[in-house]
């Protein structure tokens, strides 16, 4: 077992570990659920109910406490004091006085009672702002570190492979770097504000069978190194992040928990980390119960040792009795414990905590301040992609107009938030709980917006059910309006509760329920309507976007947060010009997923099969209220293997409103030694311009960005011809260049830059 640590570790970690009993050590390495119930929030969370007396199980320290603002709604003020009061207790009455980690699930905002609720991370990707992204994760670090909270269970760094996949609402992309660059953001912002970051799935989790929650995954080398490895790199090698959590997933049959050629020999061998890896919630367990490689727990703890997993959440199921009868029967050897050990109180010493006191409790926090505020809505007005417009959009000023609003997420406020909400994930089995801070549905946010307008709401139908009662005062209503607003979706849950999040998987990507029908109804009535959607995944939505059942205008907003109604509402009226693109394809149909952009020629359509996978639109597109020209695309003619191109572009507003354009730069390379894509994104970078106005964007892009894996295993830039293009989206190429790689082939090493830059002029 590697100890790239070891090397690091202080006089006083080595001194504490030598001085350590085997059950003080094994206390390390685990968690302890406090509030731990019959709410379903993880996966069989029910199947481990901790049995041990807190007290009890504290008597040799403790690793981690888990969720302990995060399990049930607490007053955070009157939870810290709680806190500050078992931390001083570890601290005076325990025989080495080490205090635990606090970790908690921090996705979309502090997943506690009263916190801000930020945009899901696919609404990240759809914004293409990392700036934005480290903004909030910092203000979200913040609000934990007050709290004494430590240790934050994010950000998703699984590239979306599948929207049929229920996790794909946690998800920032399709495309990897996008995952890497608004995650690495992430990671950025919320380290800055002191809590540690925990990357996950680590590996390849994503990429489950038929878009199955734990199903088994089948991707070869070359998919992991090139799509699922390189966000977590350069979370890692760039973003610094401190600990990383293991996938479910087992993959070609061996369970990455398990699995030492990840968590060893890539993650600290080869990449340096020296960071903890943390399990999944009870994942070491499932080694033994769902995975079937271990015979017992202690061979199931032994087994995630082995592999490089240092700390058991969310409880010790197996890292405490189990493991300690397997050092004591001689089938692990205690050394290796020491190693994981080692890490923990590095960890707690870089984190402050071994010199800690505890005395001062915080006595009043603000989790929903005008500056949390303000970072959700900026990114819940940047993530709203408006997908087709006829015209009526913006609505502009709509006094004396009748307007109606239907469908079964116009009135609700938990339509806005993703499933590791702290609404949707934990208050939803404390029905009557107020949320605790302000979030505006969207139907609430019109009335403000529109004013002069005069609005008549109806449901339409439920987001789930086949209850069509409802439908013929939605067709009424619309007839009698001059425009109809329908806003359709997702509705996110855990575990069979819901429509889309954790568990909540598919194998159709149809609106949810008889919404689409609803949609339908409303638009044959001949009154204009605008169709807005409101998801956690892509669903196959052509239907809409041409043809005589097509709203004039449809618009896609992923879980877009507290600000999320409000942003919609400025959208459509015009407030706020609409900036968003699509962070995933829009699939064309379940049949015909899997599928990305990032396919090479035989994963397209062609002549030799019937079956079409053409998304209905695709990744990059994001329509305006102005309108664009990129043209002038310029590129070094020829450059070395080992070294970076520039790639210079114009960008015209030629429409009567200012806008923000995003500039997507995308290549190919035409012949190579294993298929490649038919196009890649190489850089991306958001554009403001005033009506009229233009702007000359500059890349700087390291040849890194377009290195595969060869045949041998090696990542490589080879030699050659490379298109390149810049257009609205990967399908559009509006202006074209070439590039020609000479030189010999250039192996990559981790002194390779991997992210382009932008300078605009």
């Amino acid at each position: 077992m590697s100890d790239t640590i070891t090397a690091s570790a202080s006089e006083r970690v080595r001194a504490l570990v030598a001085d350590m009993t085997l059950e003080e050590k094994l206390a390390q390495l685990v968690g302890y659920w406090v509030d731990q119930g019959d709410d379903l929030v993880a996966p069989m969370a029910g199947e481990f109910v901790t049995t041990t007396q807190y007290e009890d199980a504290t008597v040799h320290g403790l690793g981690h406490l888990t969720r302990v603002y995060g399990t049930r709604p607490v007053d955070p003020i009157e939870r810290a004091d709680w806190l500050w009061g078992e931390q001083r207790r570890l601290r005076t009455e325990t025989r080495l006085g080490i205090p635990a980690i606090v970790h908690e699930e921090c996705l979309t905002g502090l997943a506690t009672w009263k916190a801000a609720t930020f945009p899901t991370p696919l609404a990240w990707g759809a914004a293409f702002d990392p700036e934005a992204v480290e903004e909030m994760g910092a203000l979200i670090g913040e609000s934990m570190r007050t709290l004494g909270i430590h240790q934050g269970l994010a950000p998703v760094l699984d590239v979306v492979r599948d929207p049929r996949w229920g996790r794909v609402d946690e998800c920032i992309s399709e495309d990897p770097y996008v995952v890497a660059t608004v995650g690495t953001a992430y990671v950025q912002g919320l380290q800055r504000s002191g809590v540690h970051a925990t990357l996950k799935h680590f590996v390849g989790y994503s990429g489950s069978q038929a878009g199955r929650n734990h199903a088994p995954v089948h991707a070869g080398a070359r998919e992991l190194a090139d799509v699922f490895l390189p966000p977590f790199e350069m979370a890692l090698r760039e973003g610094g992040a401190r600990s990383v959590m293991n996938s479910y997933a087992e993959i070609d049959g061996v369970p990455v928990a398990a699995t030492p050629e990840y968590l060893t020999a890539l993650l600290r061998d080869e990449w340096g980390f020296d960071g903890t890896v943390v399990s999944d919630y009870f994942s070491v367990a499932f080694l033994h119960t769902m995975h079937a490689v271990a015979a017992d727990l202690g061979e199931a703890a032994a087994q995630a040792l082995a592999a490089g997993i240092d700390v058991e959440l969310p409880t010790g199921d197996a890292f405490l009795a189990p493991l300690a009868g397997a050092v004591r029967d001689g089938r692990v050897d205690e050394s290796v414990v020491d190693v994981a050990v080692r890490r923990v109180l590095a960890q707690k010493e870089e984190l402050g905590l071994l010199d800690e006191s505890f005395d001062d409790p915080p006595t009043t926090i603000d989790l929903d301040s005008p500056a949390h505020r303000a970072s959700a809505r900026r990114l819940a007005e940047e993530s709203i992609v408006l997908l087709t417009n006829d015209g009526i959009l913006p609505l502009g000023e709509s006094t004396g107009r009748r307007v109606a609003v239907i469908g079964p997420n116009a009135a609700s406020a938990e339509a806005l938030m993703g499933c590791y909400s702290f609404a949707n994930h934990v208050l939803a089995h404390h029905p009557g709980t107020p949320l605790g801070f302000e979030i505006p549905s969207v139907l609430e946010a019109l009335r403000g917006e529109l004013p002069g307008a005069l609005i008549d709401a109806i449901r339409g139908c439920d987001v789930e059910d086949d209850d069509a009662s409802e439908i013929p005062a939605a067709v009424a209503a619309a007839h009698a309006a001059d425009v109809a607003i329908v806003v359709v979706g997702d509705r996110a849950g855990l575990f069979g509760r819901g429509t889309v999040g954790e568990g909540n998987d598919i194998d159709d990507l149809e609106l949810p329920g008889i919404q689409r029908r609803l949609v339908e109804a409303v638009v044959a009535t001949g009154t204009p309507v605008v169709l807005v959607v409101i998801s956690g995944r892509p669903y196959a939505i052509g239907w809409a976007l041409d043809g005589a059942s097509a709203p004039a205008a449809v618009a896609q907003a992923f879980f877009p947060g507290e600000e999320g109604g409000t942003a919609i509402a400025s959208v459509l009226s015009g407030r706020i010009t609409p900036s968003g693109h699509l962070p995933v394809s829009l699939p064309r149909s379940a049949g015909a997923q899997p599928y990305s952009y990032l396919h090479p020629i035989l994963g397209a359509p062609s002549e030799i099969t019937s079956a079409d996978n053409t998304p209905a639109l695709p990744f990059g597109h994001g329509l305006s209220y102005t309108t664009f020209v990129r043209d002038d695309l310029l590129v070094d003619p020829t450059t070395f293997a080992d070294g970076s191109f520039t790639a210079s572009v114009r960008v015209r507003n030629t429409g009567e409103r200012a806008g923000v354009d995003l500039v997507q730069l995308y290549a190919r390379d035409v012949f190579a030694s294993v298929t490649r894509p038919v196009a890649v994104l190489a850089a991306y970078q958001r554009v403001a311009l005033e009506p009229g106005g233009q702007a000359v964007v500059r890349f700087d892009v390291p040849l890194a960005r377009l290195s595969f894996t060869d045949r041998t295993g090696v990542r490589i830039i080879e030699p050659g011809a490379i298109e390149l293009w810049v257009g609205p989206s990967c399908a559009e190429r509006e202006t074209t260049a070439s590039l020609e790689i000479i030189g010999d082939l250039h192996v990559v090493s981790p002194a390779d830059a991997r992210r382009a830059t932008a300078r605009i002029g």
